[in-house]
């Protein structure tokens, strides 16, 4: 009993590490081609980069970062949001039930 409830939780171990062992086998040795290695350095570089951005744009100057906070206003504008509105929040929908007259 207790070996038929382990063999489907073992069959998924196992495909879950080949997945993850193909996915990161790529990036933990050297890649044989020049390109390739120039690639995985360069995600290596903006993984870095990234991380010490803390979450906002990498490598940006402050005329992209006014350039984007003018197209976040533009859009939020445009659908109906403003000074002291959340876009990020799900709207509110209000329905009023209608007055329905009794037929006689």
């Amino acid at each position: 009993m207790i070996v038929a409830r382990l063999i489907p939780e073992v069959k998924a171990l196992q495909t879950a590490v080949r997945r993850n062992y193909g996915a990161s086998a790529v990036l933990l040795k050297k890649a044989s081609d020049p390109i390739q290695q120039l690639f995985l350095d360069k995600i290596q570089d903006y993984t870095k980069k990234s991380s010490a951005a803390g979450g906002k744009l990498v490598d940006a100057t402050p005329d992209i970062e006014r350039q984007l906070q003018q197209e976040l206003d533009k859009v939020a504008r445009q659908y109906g949001g403003g000074p002291g509105v959340d876009m990020t929040k799900f709207p509110e929908f209000k329905f009023e039930e209608p007055k329905i007259d009794p037929v006689v």
